[in-house]
């Protein structure tokens, strides 16, 4: 089973068995009782609502299918079929190690076959993905599937830059470093002629 199966499967999973508001707020209560603070003082009294409602925002993506937003696609190009680039899509996700935030942004481009897709739709893909539980290596993967998937290009490209704050802030604590994952699909994987135009174009 490949991994957007899985995640698929535990979304519906979740929504079958879902948890209530009061129970998710209770879990946040044990959290702070158990880091040593009173959640009955008046700075934490109201603090596992306001986590409960940051997570639904956090995690909007696991109640969106990311593939919808491609589904409306344009023929009326002119024959265009030239590489489209969407570059520097800032975007926050969280470690599902550690659900601490991975802040980067992510490159995305294709080679048109005959269609083409709102270049909102794209970085709304890739926002989509984003919120939910993640390592980067598979967000990588998952933006540039849907995107082959939907459109079939002659090629798909994703390149994505992060900074992971479960190495900058705790354990090893090594803050500015980033790391950077690539999913490169057709064209940009057969033909390192397009490959190195995609990194130019990046990179300017």
């Amino acid at each position: 089973m490949n991994r957007d199966a899985v995640t698929d499967a535990s979304v519906v999973q979740t929504e079958a068995a879902p948890v209530s508001r009061e129970a998710a707020e209770e879990a946040v209560r044990t959290l702070l009782l158990w880091a040593g603070d009173d959640p009955d003082r008046e700075g934490l009294v109201d603090t596992p609502r306001r986590v409960v409602k940051a997570y639904e925002e956090f995690f909007a993506g696991y109640h969106i299918d990311p593939a919808a937003y491609l589904e409306r696609t344009f023929e009326e190009t002119n024959g265009y079929d030239e590489m489209v680039v969407l570059r520097d899509i800032e975007f926050v996700s969280h470690c599902e190690h550690h659900v601490v935030p991975i802040i980067g942004k992510a490159h995305v481009a294709y080679l048109p076959n005959r269609r083409v897709v709102g270049i909102s739709k794209i970085a709304r893909v890739v926002e989509a993905y984003a919120r939910r539980l993640q390592i980067q290596e598979r967000l990588t993967s998952q933006i540039a599937n849907a995107i082959e998937r939907a459109i079939q290009p002659r090629g798909t490209a994703v390149v994505i830059e992060a900074e992971h704050q479960c190495m900058t802030t705790r354990g090893v604590k090594k803050p500015g470093v980033s790391m950077v994952t690539s999913r490169m699909l057709g064209a940009f994987r057969d033909d390192a002629k397009t490959r190195l135009e995609f990194e130019s174009n990046i990179r300017q």
